[in-house]
């Protein structure tokens, strides 16, 4: 079914916006995906902020060159392209879609470039950074390391303040040494005694 004149300008207007505000934008080939999928795709990309659109090659080469003097060759790429715009997150877009260009085994959507820190991105380049971590999960794993020590260090002040109650103390400092343990199950207390030293008497 052909597009008209009106419908291509009106998709050519909202790329060129959605690519000035976008923080980076992927595009992909498809082929065999189903609505379904494409559904799912859409869902997963806005609870990151991000966006799927198909359209037509020569409209996403004149969106992107009019929105960021960019230009692009799409021609060689079979199937519809779909362009996806992080928009918090420079690398969570791309990561959503990433999971399906694998769990589909690049049977179903392909990378082919993306816009990535305002420059553009070969197949190799788009695929890495596809495959880097969220902002978020990057966040995450700061806190886990941070949080870390800190665990460690209230279970060693809920472990002494339970020997603190078994033993009916009212301080960490009052808790008996080693040594009165040892004696008190009968166990022999080695303590080193000081050899004295001999002086050798003058004639």
């Amino acid at each position: 079914m052909a597009v008209s004149r009106e419908k291509k300008a009106a998709i050519l207007e909202e790329l060129v916006a959605k690519f000035k505000e976008a923080k980076s934008i992927g595009f992909a080939a498809t082929s065999t995906m189903t609505v379904e999928e494409f559904s799912d795709l859409r869902k997963n990309l806005r609870e990151v902020n991000a966006t799927y659109n198909l359209a037509k090659k020569t409209l996403i080469r004149k969106a992107l060159k009019e929105a960021l003097d960019i230009e692009i060759d799409l021609s060689n790429l079979e199937g519809q392209i779909g362009v996806v715009c992080s928009n918090d997150d420079a690398v969570a877009g791309l990561g959503k879609v990433n999971d399906l260009v694998k769990s589909s085994k690049w049977e179903k959507i392909v990378w082919a470039a993306s816009i990535f820190e305002w420059e553009l991105k070969d197949l190799e380049e788009t695929k890495v950074i596809a495959s880097l971590p969220s902002r978020d999960t990057l966040l995450s794993r700061m806190v886990g390391s941070l949080m870390s020590p800190l665990s460690g260090m209230a279970r060693f002040f809920d472990a002494a303040a339970k020997e603190i109650e078994t033993q009916e103390k009212s301080k960490v400092g009052e808790l008996e040494s080693e040594v009165p343990k040892a004696e008190e199950k009968g166990e022999e207390v080695k303590t080193e005694t000081p050899t004295p030293e001999v002086k050798e008497e003058t004639k």
